[in-house]
């Protein structure tokens, strides 16, 4: 009785063992010439992590070890532990009747070194090594992807095993695909590869082009912006190791990290240039700057003293979550072509949000290929909506351009109204003096009359005309000023020649003069220490602080400071500028002039940009609004 409560007892422990093991064991892939391809996820791959990598192959495929592989919980293991090897095993069901060759293939190109153990027909192991650390020309398939060929010789159930070591995270995408599937989709890849680099070259020349023919530099760093997403995406997805620097496996290790940071740097500058962060939000603007400098230092720390620190690819999260809010905050401020900006960085946002979470832990995101090249969708989507971006920019200001010449066209008749309505009103005064001093000159020649036929009233009468002298004169100064002050008018709101200019700013001296009351109009106060007491300066029309000694000349802070150009023309320059509405060619004021076309283009471009911040200061200004534009 006892013997046999034993043997059932026995009977049943083996049987539970046995479900055990069934619940627990490795989940096997059979070959099938019906199945093109299945990827590995889940149960399995087994994972072992070697934290203290000494652990040899032999001890890894020993019984000892084989409880320690544990199912991977999630559908694509990562090396997240850099400092760790890792070790996965598969199993595979062959099928010595299938007609089709078999081949592993891992999708993750990053990986620095990859040590595969392939079983043989007799039970035994061959070794093979892979990785980006070896030359391109020494893999068994020149592929951008790592391939291995296995042998489908039997119809056994067989183990492999991989040993990994990055420098940095990487998924193990292991695939089990026949050849023919994978010569076909190869092509297939290459050739979306090849619309995809051919758009970001496609984009870039265009912008490029553009950027030569209106020398907008928001159209360069566009360029710029797209060559090293496309540099990125080329490091990263092996294409650029295959085909650029198949044998410099030292730089194809951080290659990407320059793309990173150059794409980093250009995608803020784009946006402080599209977006005209500078004038519309000065505070974001100077955030910008702030980021492009913390991570400009990053960069060289790392290049210089810890390449490790490349690896931390989330440093590039401050830098787009700037320019997205950026481009949200700017829409709405009410600046229209911010919308297609702001839905071209959602989609790059998103897309580089699952690839953070993904590299946090979030493995319900890593869903094989989309997962892994969502972000390379999302930058294509990103660079189709910033050229709308662009391409409404420039629609925008051709309206607002047309709108201004609309309202030149007007402002010139108003100004033709003006000069003749000055020139009537010169013209009337003129008529009625010459009337009056006609007048006056016959009253004198009377008086002369009555002294040759008086000569007891001489006296009187010489008193009498010199009085009358006088008022004469006064009134000759008073003609003389009023034609003087209709002569200012008119530079003032109508367009005159330089001759006529020059007779109101003639020379250095009388400019210096009109600068000295524009600048000090309110008073003078010492910009060093703020002190309102001052003592003429060595150069004239400037003034020394009484207090700190500071001495400031008439041209400090003004837009004529350190100008090459003659000071009258300079004033001219402005005047003929600001008369045009900035429309006046660099061309036709070197002609006016006699200045060479490039210092009138130089100089001139620095007063439309002035024009341009302070176009609502110019709007509110009076018949010398021209002068807003002297003074920084």
């Amino acid at each position: 009785m006892f013997n046999k409560f034993n043997t059932l007892f026995l009977i049943v422990l083996i049987a539970f063992l046995a479900l055990g093991h069934g619940v627990y064991a490795q989940k096997v892939v059979e070959v099938n010439d019906t199945v093109k391809q299945h990827i590995f996820n889940y149960k399995e791959i087994e994972v072992l992590k070697d934290a203290k990598n000494n652990l040899t192959f032999e001890q890894i495929r020993s019984k000892g070890f084989d409880t320690l592989f544990k199912a991977s919980t999630i559908s694509t293991p990562q090396t997240k532990d850099l400092t760790a090897t890792y070790w996965f095993r598969i199993k595979i069901k062959h099928n010595s009747k299938a007609d089709k060759k078999f081949l592993l293939e891992f999708f993750d190109q990053t990986i620095d070194h990859v040590t595969a153990w392939l079983p043989q027909k007799d039970g035994s192991y061959i070794s093979k090594e892979f990785g980006d650390t070896f030359a391109f020309e020494k893999r068994e398939v020149h592929h951008k992807n790592f391939e291995l060929y296995i042998k489908n010789d039997n119809n056994e159930t067989q183990v492999y095993y991989f040993k990994f070591k990055s420098s940095q995270i990487s998924d193990a995408i292991i695939v089990l695909r026949t050849v023919d599937w994978f010569i076909s989709y190869a092509l297939d890849e290459y050739f979306y590869f090849g619309i995809f680099y051919g758009m970001i070259l496609v984009f870039s020349f265009y912008n490029l082009i553009m950027f030569i023919a209106m020398r907008q530099r928001q159209y360069l760093y566009y360029v710029l912006y797209n060559l090293s997403v496309g540099f990125f995406e080329m490091s990263t997805d092996g294409i650029a190791y295959q085909y650029l620097w198949s044998s410099a496996t030292v730089w194809n290790q951080n290659a990407y990290a320059f793309a990173l940071y150059f794409t980093s740097i250009f995608a803020l500058l784009f946006t402080r240039e599209l977006l005209f962060v500078k004038a519309k939000a000065p505070k974001l603007n100077q955030l910008i700057m702030y980021v492009i400098g913390i991570r400009t230092a990053f960069f060289i720390y790392s290049l210089l003293f810890d390449h490790s620190l490349f690896t931390y690819k989330f440093i590039e999260f401050p830098a787009l979550a700037v320019a997205f809010f950026t481009g949200v905050y700017i829409y709405a401020k009410g600046y229209k072509p911010a919308r297609f900006f702001v839905l071209g960085y959602s989609f790059l946002f998103t897309g580089f949000v699952i690839k953070l979470m993904i590299m946090i832990g979030f493995s319900w995101l890593t869903f094989g290929v989309v997962g892994y090249y969502s972000l390379s969708f999302c930058f294509v989507l990103e660079m189709i909506f910033l050229s709308f971006a662009i391409g409404d920019k420039v629609s925008l200001l051709k309206h607002k351009k047309e709108k201004i010449q609309r309202q030149m066209i007007r402002q010139m008749a108003e100004n033709v109204k003006l000069k003749d309505n000055l020139n009537q009103q010169l013209e009337t005064k003129v008529e009625e003096r010459t009337k009056e001093v006609y007048h006056k000159s016959l009253i004198i020649e009377a008086k002369n009359a009555e002294l040759i036929d008086a000569n007891d009233r001489l006296l009187q009468l010489a008193e009498e005309i010199s009085r009358m002298n006088v008022l004469l004169e006064q009134d000759n100064q008073e003609l003389q000023t009023n034609v003087e002050k209709v002569t200012r008018d008119r530079v003032m709101s109508a367009d005159v020649d330089f001759e006529e200019f020059s007779k109101i700013y003639p020379d250095k001296e009388s400019c210096s003069l009109f600068l000295s009351d524009l600048k000090w109009k309110n008073g003078y106060t010492c910009r060093k220490c703020k002190n309102t007491h001052y003592y003429n300066g060595h150069i004239p029309y400037s003034r020394r602080c009484s207090k700190c000694g500071y001495e400031e000349s008439v041209t400090t802070y003004t837009v004529f400071h350190n100008s090459r150009i003659p000071i009258n023309k300079a004033f001219y320059m402005i005047y003929l500028i600001y008369s045009t509405k900035g429309k006046i060619s660099s061309h036709k004021l070197a002609e006016i002039l006699n200045i060479r076309q490039s210092t009138c283009w130089t100089y001139g471009s620095k007063i439309k940009l002035l024009m341009e911040e302070r176009k609502t200061i110019l709007k509110k200004a009076n018949k010398n609004g021209w002068s807003q534009l002297v003074l920084d």
